[in-house]
């Protein structure tokens, strides 16, 4: 005779007894040289001494029982069982419920077990974390910067951001995208009584119907598979290449679809680690052009060149004047940003000035050299010493005035004031010389 084993179906889902067709319980006997299928007997069929075709009574047996402790002494392997059957049926967290369908148990007993033996067990954690990492293992070769495990933005219907995100839906995890395919199917129905071409077009509509959802899929696809759902966050990761590499990476972005994410991620990291190549060997071509053969000596020579561009970015006033005052549309823009310039500094030069700190006013300016110097008469050099105003800067002014005047045929000192942006007091003394002068009237 054979030693007692487990039923390696589930007990739940056993045939009858074949000498009188009852259900089985627990203990029942099968006979080991019968079968496939098993020939199972009940306790009282098999003390009978049943027989039944070449079935005979001395024939090796098992006996079938669940009753031996599995995961806890208390508990037997038909309670694991049922336990988990009662369970599914009637959901995690209703112990109670559970507890009543069992009847063995109690319902704190049914919590704790399952609890500890099936939710808290280390054995189980460790296999579901080598399960994941299993899988993760299988899919470490993507280009997906965006993983479903980040929570995506959740942005406000038919905002700029949904629209970037094409219209993403996360508490759906899905597109906003030809959701109205469906209706066009929503008054067809087909019956014996069609004609065939009610029938073919009937057909055409469903095919229309499956090729839109066909292309649904494939969007989503597109959108999921290169990580565009945070179209943003994909945006910072551009970044991270020099522009050039960004440029590239905009032009050939309507083609990744073609390439797909692996291949067009390798497409533009191996772009972009040539565009480091040909800028390090252009570098170099510099320094040997330089006679430079050596990298310590480079390491001078690139000090060197951070010192002579600085200096060269240093200049004076003067030279800006000496240098834009050929041109009439440049020093007019040079003298519009001095004169931005001075009205943001002159409120607190103002203030300064206005301090009884015992110190003598600016000397007059010296003209010598400057240029324009020699398109002034006596009292106009005069003006600009005294105002410290620049003989090229006074011309514009003046000309500005002058030309406003003829076309309005007057002119009074708040439109002065309008035209040339800036001190109001060096406004007011042009303004007041040029009427004595007689270059411009009042309005």
């Amino acid at each position: 005779r054979r030693s007692p084993s487990v039923f390696p179906d589930d007990p739940f889902d056993k045939p009858p007894c074949r000498g009188c067709s009852s259900y089985l319980t627990e203990p029942y006997v099968k006979c080991a040289e019968c079968g496939p299928p098993p020939f199972l007997l009940c306790l009282q069929c098999f003390t009978r001494g049943f027989e039944y075709k070449k079935h005979q009574s001395d024939h090796t047996y098992e006996i079938m029982t669940s009753d031996f402790p599995v995961l806890d002494p208390n508990w037997t392997a038909q309670e694991e069982m049922s336990l988990l059957e009662a369970v599914m049926d009637c959901g995690f967290g209703n112990w109670q419920d559970v507890a009543n369908q069992m009847c063995t148990k109690s319902k704190e007993e049914c919590e704790k077990h399952y609890m500890k033996h099936f939710i808290n067990n280390p054995l189980f954690a460790s296999t579901l974390l080598n399960l994941k990492q299993a899988e993760e293992a299988q899919h470490s070769e993507t280009a997906i910067p965006f993983h479903s495990a980040d929570d995506p933005p959740r942005p406000t219907f038919d905002s700029l951001l949904s629209r970037d995100m094409a219209g993403y839906m996360p508490a759906r995890a899905d597109f906003e995208f030809d959701n109205y395919a469906e209706w066009d199917l929503r008054d067809i129905d087909f019956v014996e009584d069609d004609s065939d071409i009610l029938h073919a077009l009937k057909i055409a509509v469903v095919d229309i119907y499956h090729s839109r959802l066909k292309e649904r899929q494939r969007r989503k696809k597109i959108i999921r598979d290169h990580g565009l759902i945070n179209l943003r966050k994909f945006q910072i990761l551009e970044r991270r290449y020099p522009k050039e590499v960004q440029d590239l990476y905009e032009t050939m972005r309507r083609f990744a679809r073609i390439l797909g994410p692996v291949e067009h991620d390798k497409f533009i990291e191996s772009h972009a680690l040539e565009f480091e190549l040909r800028r390090e060997i252009k570098r170099l071509q510099e320094y040997r052009a330089a006679g430079i053969t050596n990298f310590c000596s480079a390491r001078t020579y690139d000090h060197l060149k951070k010192s002579r561009d600085e200096e060269r970015l240093k200049r004076t006033m003067l030279s800006e004047v000496l240098q834009y005052i050929q041109d009439s549309s440049a020093c007019q823009q040079w003298l519009s940003r001095q004169a931005d310039i001075h009205l943001q500094t002159a409120p607190i030069l103002q203030r300064f000035l206005s301090r009884p700190t015992g110190r003598r006013s600016a000397p007059p300016l010296n003209l010598t050299g400057l240029p324009g110097t020699e398109k002034l008469n006596e009292k106009e050099k005069e003006l600009c010493q005294m105002v410290r105003l620049v003989p090229g800067a006074y011309l514009e002014y003046k000309a500005a005035l002058v030309n406003e005047c003829n076309k309005q045929g007057g002119l009074r000192l708040a439109q002065a004031r309008a035209l040339i942006k800036i001190d109001v007091n060096k406004t007011r003394k042009i303004y007041d010389f040029l009427i004595r002068e007689g270059y411009i009237t009042k309005a």
